[in-house]
């Protein structure tokens, strides 16, 4: 492939090149959430509330699950784009090599576990018994499509570690017109429920994931192997092993406390789950491109890191941060200002007032949430800063402090506020992790910059 098409982020402005490679990035982000919204809008529209309940209430056991495997797949990138920033080409592919074999591992054992476990899950939730069949018809479709999620995740994490984020944004587009086409089919014509919104997700994440390996392997002359490059390497397992499981496990930390809280809404009723799944769409969408600032700043971080560049590494966290405050006033201003209009692209308004109750319980969701967007921008800046320069395992603690915010909000101020407390817990877990991330982050830029200084920084 032409070298053009690939980004070297060791040099040149770090705001001109992280506002670049964050956009394609964004815009992939974005259309990957607008393929969810499109199944919840239809699933809320042709199906009823009981059936938006039951996708709904299913949403955080799918963020732990899925969120474990988006975080395996990041961690897996990460030496891949040390690798491209030191130059060492060779250690990169088989870095990749390596790679392969443990997602088809992993995607094949967290699968089958998943889907025994489903219906054991769903109880473990409280799910009622209103919307039970929904939610199992949905979530057993979507643990079965891991490997699809998985493939896509690592195929576009390894494009974009060599820093090419526009490819990936493409099969994106073309998975979501896709998803919007195979809903209406499986769900409208086919009549398949929920379980057709779930197969069209799934099988838009596959061809999406074909489609980025098929490039990837057509048009990357660096990641040509040779045959030496295609073998297992207990020492590269190892350390992508060291490296994405704590990233998959901080996922999945985090998401305990959206269980717990997941768990508590469940017991208020259908209009609260409702209120909540729509409230949450509309995060999803507006998180979309704040998220994007992680995988940025993790690319950012890990080439230079690999190139040496301590202070390149400042540099990008200055401008990262201001990214996130940008895109934090900005959602803000969308939620006060348009916030209760988009939750009700998700609500069927035959019955005028569960439709009303619905969408002021989400508004007073969102409105909470949005209050503390610029807390969650620093979490994607310094976490995912501090896991490309290979400190994974601390960069999990950060989870667990938003666990237990999370837990505590939810199992303690529920009693008395009641949804008020559910309003407020993920900003109290963005804040408790932002007080562990941010000391963290200075600990460990001044340590690497006195490796750098002794010549000892190390070298993976």
């Amino acid at each position: 492939m032409k070298k053009s098409t690939m980004r070297d982020m060791t040099s040149g402005s770090p705001l001109k090149l992280m506002v670049a490679f964050w956009l394609p990035l964004a815009c992939g982000t974005l259309f990957q959430q607008f393929y969810n919204m499109v199944d919840t809008v239809i699933v809320g529209k042709f199906l009823g509330v009981n059936a938006l309940a039951g996708v709904g209430s299913t949403g955080s056991i799918n963020f732990m699950i899925l969120g474990f495997c988006l975080g395996l797949c990041s961690g897996f990138a990460i030496p891949v784009a040390q690798k491209f920033g030191q130059k060492d080409y060779s250690g990169l592919r088989r870095y990749v090599a390596n790679t392969a074999f443990l997602t088809v591992v992993f995607s094949a054992v967290l699968a089958l576990a998943t889907c025994l476990l489903c219906p054991h899950i769903l109880n473990w939730m409280n799910t009622q018994p209103e919307f039970y069949n929904e939610a199992y018809n949905y979530i057993f479709v979507i643990f079965l499509g891991i490997p699809a999620s998985m493939l896509y995740n690592v195929t576009a994490g390894i494009v974009r570690s060599l820093g090419d984020s526009r490819t990936p944004l493409y099969f994106l587009i073309v998975s979501s017109f896709l998803n919007i086409g195979l809903d209406l089919l499986f769900i409208a014509v086919f009549g398949w429920g929920v379980a057709g919104a779930a197969w069209a997700t799934v099988i838009s994440q596959a061809a999406a994931g074909v489609l980025c390996l098929i490039f990837m392997m057509w048009k990357f002359d660096i990641l040509r192997m040779q045959k030496d490059e295609m073998r297992l390497s207990g020492s590269h397992i190892r350390h992508l092993c060291g490296v994405s499981l704590p990233m998959g496990l901080q996922y999945s930390i985090t998401a305990i406390g959206s269980v717990v809280i997941q768990t508590i809404v469940n017991g208020m009723g259908t209009t609260f789950v409702a209120a909540t799944t729509t409230g949450g769409k509309v995060n999803q969408l507006l998180f979309a491109p704040m998220e994007a600032i992680g995988p940025t700043s993790a690319t950012f971080a890990g080439q230079n890191i690999g190139a040496g560049r301590t202070d390149r590494v400042r540099k990008g966290m200055c401008a990262s941060n201001l990214m996130g405050v940008v895109l934090a006033l900005i959602g803000m201003a969308v939620v006060f200002l348009f916030g209760r209009g988009i939750a009700g692209m998700f609500i069927d308004q035959k019955d005028a007032a569960v439709a009303a109750e619905v969408l002021a319980h989400a508004q007073r969701f969102l409105v909470g949430n949005s209050l503390f967007y610029i807390a969650l921008n620093v979490i994607f800046a310094m976490r995912f800063t501090i896991q490309g320069l290979g400190f994974s395992r601390v960069a999990m603690i950060a989870g667990a402090f938003e666990m237990v915010a999370r837990v505590g909000v939810g199992v303690l101020a529920t009693p008395y506020w009641g949804f008020d407390a559910i309003c407020v817990a993920n900003p109290a877990a963005w804040v408790a992790a932002d007080i562990f991330l941010v000391p963290c982050y200075y600990y460990v830029i001044r340590k690497l910059e006195r490796r750098a200084k002794a010549g000892t920084l190390m070298q993976i």
